[in-house]
This record gives structure tokens, sequence and C-alpha cells, in this order.
């Protein structure tokens, strides 16, 4: 998940500050409610939340915002934040592995106050959101006590979020043949360009899905190693094919784009992994 900036990334273990947050995602900072919400619907300002968590030791180090056609919106609107624990702050390895936990809210009611689990690999800079066994994420509603519900569920979501840790090891001593690894690929293929009824109108292939994008990733048939790959190619687009007008014959190139909205990048990332626990359950 791409929500990291240049002051942000996660090989110089720098936490963000306020003001670079403030630069980033205003919303994180609001104190009151957009006035669609009733007099029930009670603000948790995300500012405050990261700040009790932070005498727990768990820092932002990359946040997002979701755009907004109305501007009157846009002090509340949806927001992610990526929070790393104070003891995981050292550089890593490229090829590493670093336990996160990602926080979403909104006070304009278009997003409940939740925590899950992530990933994120150093190589390139690209994170996944994670399912953990039973566990896809801890809601928090805008009412009562927030701050102390939000700090119990960062740590629930990290207390089972263990196996998400395993996987890089595990994983990667999975070897896949072609076919597995096209089973995934044409998964994922669905996953991204499917509509509802699962119809693919795309001249983009599964097999592009499965080409590294870097040369330290090629050549390796393991699930951890497939499944980054697949990860990555979607989140971050820039696949090219050719579309051929049925009427007219006219050819036009097109190139797929990145994923930029929060939600439907959570979503793909959460099926993405789940579909590499179904792999690694039968490979098992």
């Amino acid at each position: 998940m791409t929500v990291y900036t240049e002051t942000a990334r996660f090989d110089t273990g720098r936490a963000l500050t306020e003001d670079e947050m403030f630069r980033l995602a205003p919303s994180i900072f609001a104190q009151q409610a957009h006035d669609s919400r009733s007099e029930r619907f009670r603000t948790i300002p995300t500012i405050e939340i990261l700040r009790g968590l932070a005498t727990e030791g768990f820092v932002p180090v990359g946040v997002r915002q979701s755009p907004t056609r109305d501007p009157g919106r846009e002090p509340f609107t949806k927001h992610l934040v990526r929070l790393r624990h104070v003891d995981a702050m050292r550089n890593h390895a490229v090829g590493g592995s670093v336990m996160e936990i990602l926080l979403r809210n909104a006070n304009d009611g278009t997003s409940a106050y939740e925590l899950m689990a992530g990933m994120y690999r150093i190589v390139c800079l690209n994170s996944l959101v994670a399912k953990t066994g039973d566990l896809d994420s801890i809601k928090v509603r805008h009412s009562g006590d927030a701050m102390n519900k939000v700090i119990e569920g960062t740590y629930e979501v990290l207390s089972t979020a263990e196996t998400v840790m395993r996987a890089p090891q595990d994983w990667s001593q999975m070897k896949l043949d072609r076919d597995e690894a096209r089973a995934l690929a044409d998964a994922a293929h669905m996953l991204r360009f499917g509509d509802a009824e699962g119809n693919v109108d795309t001249p983009i292939t599964a097999d592009q899905l499965l080409r590294p994008r870097r040369q330290e990733d090629a050549g390796r048939d393991d699930l951890w190693m497939t499944f980054n790959v697949l990860q990555e190619n979607l989140i971050k687009g820039g696949q090219g094919g050719i579309r051929v007008n049925a009427e007219t014959g006219q050819r036009r190139r097109v190139r797929t784009r990145g994923i930029k909205g929060i939600d439907q990048d959570v979503k793909l990332n959460r099926a993405l992994w789940m579909l590499g626990e179904r792999m690694a359950e039968l490979k098992a």
C-alpha cells in the first residue's frame, strides 16, 4: 500500500512529525464532526488517538487522505495512518519485512474507526493489508471511550498478527509450479479487473501480473515472491496492452493505473492475502 512520503520511508527509521501529517492529511486533526452528522455521533480526533498511542510506543510512519469533491468535507474525510512500534524503528536489510498497525478513520460518517494488521516489504516500499486468521479488523464506533478501545484494539491486532510475520519465512519455502503460479495470477487478475458478474474486459493478461518489476525478484518461484510480485503489480499498475474496438477494429494502447483509493487498496490487499493463505494451506 503506497501511503509513504519522502519523509516517511521505512528504510530510514524516522517517524512523521505532526506538521508533516497536517500537510499530507489534514483531516487527521479534525476536532469536530462534519455538519451532516447527528448529535449522537461522537467525534474521534485521530490526532488525539495518535498522541495516546505514542505513549504506548506506536508512531506514525505514513499517512494518506481520501480525495473529496466536496470542499466542505475535506477537513473531516477518510484517512489512513500506518504505525510502527518504536522497538522496530531501526534500519532493516533490503528484502526484510516489518509489522504495521493500520488505522482508518473519518469524521464525516464515511468510515468507522478501524484497526488492521499490515506488513511492509522494504525492497519495494510497498505494503499490504493482511487478514490475520479470524481477525479481519477491529472497529471502534464513534461513541463511548474511544481512546482506551483503540489502544486495547491495537494490542489485540498485534497479538493475533503473529501469523502474518511468519509468512515471509514459511511461504518462501513453498515452491510453486507454473500451473500453481498461474492459478494465483488468474485469481488476482479477476480481483483487479473483474466486474460484479465475474466478467473481465481488459487486454491486460494474468501472465503480465507475474512479471517481476526488478531484477532481484526474477528467477524465484516460491509463494512469497510470487505473491509479492502479484501484489505490487496490481497496486502500482503500469501494465500495457492493446484494446481493439469490436465495431470499428480501431486499436488503442492502454495502461493500467495504480490503486489510489483507500477503500479499494485495503479491499484488494485483503483479498490477495487470503489467496496467498489459501495457496499456503494447499501447499502445506
